[in-house]
């Protein structure tokens, strides 16, 4: 199972954090598609972009639309 096949999974939501500790808005940008996220999953992803202080990726994730 590939992370392109389940928008949500594990891979992906790895890659996501992992994304967002570098700093990678790119990625981030990438990695969240056009998915929507569950605010469970935007609080957390927005709390780490927060804790790492990037702007860019921050504002890249208060822009991810919701469920």
């Amino acid at each position: 199972m590939s992370s392109k096949s389940v928008p949500h999974s594990i891979a992906n939501m790895e890659g996501l954090q992992s994304s967002i500790v570098r700093g990678e808005a790119d990625r981030v940008v990438e990695l969240l598609g056009s998915q929507k996220l569950d605010e469970l999953q935007k609080s957390y992803l927005l709390e780490l972009a927060e804790l790492n202080g990037n702007a860019e990726v921050i504002k890249v994730i208060k822009q991810a639309p919701t469920k």
